[in-house]
């Protein structure tokens, strides 16, 4: 452990954490960094103490999640103090499903459908946690304000524009997303993108979602999106692409709106940074 983003300063083992040969897994696209136990069996994401607070907000999201039967990592220890925060997770047994070959997700794409599906019907109100248009919407603002949207994460065709401008497009359609948003507002992940997805690497059953920092309720499409854009990553081909939609269609049980799905998939880029 170097000084690579404060890696030694905010180890499980020095913010108090029982120490069982953690390694470094990756420092992320935030201040966060995360280990591994070496069995294994147990993650830890350590943050500086200026990002304590949103680091105790996916753990009480996974906190919560544990208990609705929807499978996914269980939290086994909290420490925060002056020198950052650290949450110990679980590890979820499996693969990412993006490290999957097409043929592979193929099979699996039902079984997510019904995963998805089944933690988008948990009851709305028991669910604490929102993250509604209006939310989200005021995150992006922050961060086009300060300059600071990723370009890499835009589609292509908008790398070249603005950011300014394609908020501006996305904010003329809000009062019409908050209306549909009203009606169909369901516990969604909120990241649900396939590396968030683990799935037995045997039956391709889902072991789990990971990653909850952004679970809470909102407008199904807004998991929608993702995960039908990030699907096509894998896919050899657009026919293949929009074959999946059609069969995810299907199994979830919804006729897909294609404008929302880009409403959606255009807003999200704007709230990293």
């Amino acid at each position: 452990m170097s000084d690579r983003r404060g890696t030694q300063t905010w180890s499980p083992v020095v913010l108090g954490v029982e120490d069982v040969g953690w390694l470094p897994v990756t420092a992320g696209e935030s201040a966060a960094t995360v280990f591994r136990s070496a069995d294994a069996t147990r993650y830890a994401k350590c943050v500086p103490a200026a990002d304590a607070a949103e680091l105790k907000a996916e753990c009480d999201r996974a906190a919560w999640l544990s208990g609705q039967g929807v499978p996914g990592p269980r939290v086994l220890d909290w420490r925060s103090g002056e020198a950052g925060a650290c949450l110990v997770t679980s590890a979820v047994s499996g693969i990412p499903a993006d490290q999957l070959p097409a043929e592979k997700l193929r099979v699996a794409w039902e079984r997510i459908a019904d995963a998805v599906r089944r933690l988008h019907e948990l009851p709305v109100s028991q669910c604490p946690f929102r993250r509604d248009l209006d939310a989200v919407v005021a995150v992006a603002r922050d961060v086009v304000s300060r300059g600071a949207v990723n370009p890499e994460f835009l589609p292509v065709d908008q790398q070249q524009t603005p950011t300014v401008e394609l908020l501006d497009r996305l904010t003329r359609q809000v009062p019409r997303r908050r209306e549909q948003e009203a009606t169909d507002t369901v516990v969604c992940h909120g990241d649900l993108c396939l590396p968030n997805i683990i799935l037995d690497p045997q039956t391709l059953d889902v072991s789990g979602f990971i990653d909850l920092g952004r679970l809470g309720l909102a407008d199904r499409y807004a998991d929608l999106a993702l995960l039908l854009a990030n699907a096509r990553e894998t896919w050899t081909d657009e026919e293949q692409a929009r074959a999946a939609d059609l069969a995810f269609a299907a199994r979830y049980g919804i006729a897909l709106d294609h404008d929302r799905l880009r409403f959606y998939l255009h807003l999200d880029p704007l709230t990293w940074g």
